[in-house]
């Protein structure tokens, strides 16, 4: 990559956000991270965003319905997904919808890292 991808994390439970941030940055990653799907979406600069790593279940709007809010947005950042309560149905409507990928919590980082490459190739080396 030549330049860092900006990916912007969003999960309401703060110990995964801070582990999850601290992953995406020792791959090179610049990260901003959010606790909810409204504060993400009312966020200034989500047109720099490459990525979106969000968890599925959360208080308030869930990952599903502001992936479907980023996508009524041109140029919307493809999303990645990770939960510890993934149903099939659930995956089965985020890649539907468009997600990159649909990861299991806890994440591992070599699945991660090859979802965030997946994105570099299909942007062309973004």
């Amino acid at each position: 990559m030549q330049t860092p991808m900006i990916v912007s994390i969003v999960d309401d439970d703060e110990n995964v956000r801070v582990a999850t941030c601290s992953l995406v940055r020792s791959l090179g990653c610049k990260v901003r991270d959010y606790a909810s799907a409204e504060a993400f979406l009312r966020a200034d600069g989500l047109r720099e965003v490459h990525c979106v790593i969000s968890d599925v279940q959360m208080p308030g709007m869930d990952g599903i319905e502001m992936q479907r809010r980023l996508n009524e947005t041109p140029g919307a950042p493809p999303v990645i997904f990770i939960s510890a309560f993934g149903s099939e149905a659930r995956r089965s409507e985020a890649l539907a919808n468009g997600a990159l990928c649909f990861l299991d919590k806890p994440v591992d980082g070599d699945v991660l890292l090859a979802c965030l490459e997946k994105l570099g190739q299909n942007a062309d080396g973004v």
